[in-house]
């Protein structure tokens, strides 16, 4: 499976706007920033990649779903439960 970004592409500096008031308590609680946004980050474009595979293999599911209820599952005589 491919990676979802390059683990080992250098940090870049930026600059967002945030509420002030988040920002704030964030802060007086010590979060990192940078890995929180990082760790957010990774989660959205998983979740992103996840939604676009689905889309992309729809058909396929669909068809292979199809089978199994039709015929079972490929291996339905070896099931012991």
């Amino acid at each position: 499976m491919q990676p979802l970004y390059d683990l080992d592409a250098p940090k870049k500096a930026t600059n967002l706007s945030l509420n002030s008031d988040l920002l704030k308590k964030a802060k007086a609680l010590n979060i990192n920033l940078s890995a929180t946004l990082e760790q957010a980050l990774k989660e959205k474009l998983k979740n992103i990649e996840a939604q676009k595979w689905l889309k992309e293999n729809k058909n396929a599911i669909n068809a292979y779903n199809d089978f199994v209820e039709e015929n079972g599952c490929f291996a339905d005589e070896f099931r012991e439960f």
